[in-house]
């Protein structure tokens, strides 16, 4: 009954903060070590509004923690709690895309780099970490460390699988809508486009406009 109270909450409150910023909520997965939440709103949006959806999971499982404290006074719960609670957490901040870490992870490299250079980070930053996780279990071939290095590995892998559709995501996003950024990149090709920036396109063609450049583009592409 805990696992399932504490994973809901963590889940409920991505949830609720995504909808506060009017993001879609796509599907919520609920597993036994923790829970993955799926939006299908746009990608550029602000850095802070993704980090604010990741770090209110973690925030409504701690109260509902110390809620369930309370509640259950008793040792015995209260260890048994404890131990649930933190499993949770750790699972799902481990710096693995897509669980929580990841994603904050990415939003690190955002920061720093381009969308395609960010996304490729984290996931190699995902299999170095799983593979580190494989030295400190010592390769054991206990069934439920089994269980999650091979979920984790087929999360990556499905994650990284699905890149061409962000990417072409992230792009007809800013050919579509207006956005306002309130800083400007200047690079030489769509590789090289940041998420919070506006871009100026300077190549051997000469220098384009970030709009002329996406209607060119998506024109010919539809």
């Amino acid at each position: 009954m805990f696992i399932f109270i504490l994973i809901f909450v963590h889940e409920l409150g991505h949830f609720e903060t995504a909808r506060i910023f009017k993001f879609e909520v796509d599907k919520i997965y609920l597993y036994p070590t923790g829970g993955i939440s799926k939006f299908t709103g746009k990608i550029n949006v602000s850095w802070y509004k993704d980090l604010l959806v990741l770090i209110n999971g973690p925030l409504s499982q701690f109260i509902i923690y110390f809620i369930l404290v309370i509640f259950y006074p008793y040792k015995n719960s209260q260890e048994t709690l404890k131990a649930i609670h933190y499993s949770i957490l750790i699972f799902n901040l481990l710096p693995i895309y897509p669980l929580d870490g990841g994603k904050i992870i990415n939003i690190l490299f955002n920061r720093f780099f381009s969308f395609r250079t960010s996304f490729n980070l984290t996931i190699i930053f995902s299999y170095i970490f799983i593979f580190i996780l494989l030295i400190i279990i010592n390769f054991s071939f206990k069934i439920n460390y089994l269980f999650v290095i091979t979920f984790l590995i087929y999360k990556v892998v499905e994650e990284q699988t699905k890149f061409r559709y962000y990417y072409d995501k992230f792009l007809l996003e800013r050919y579509l809508y207006s956005f306002s950024f309130n800083k400007i990149c200047i690079v030489d090709s769509f590789t090289k486009f940041r998420k919070n920036y506006e871009h100026i396109i300077k190549n051997n063609r000469g220098v384009f406009l970030e709009k002329e450049e996406l209607n060119k583009k998506f024109t010919n592409f539809l």
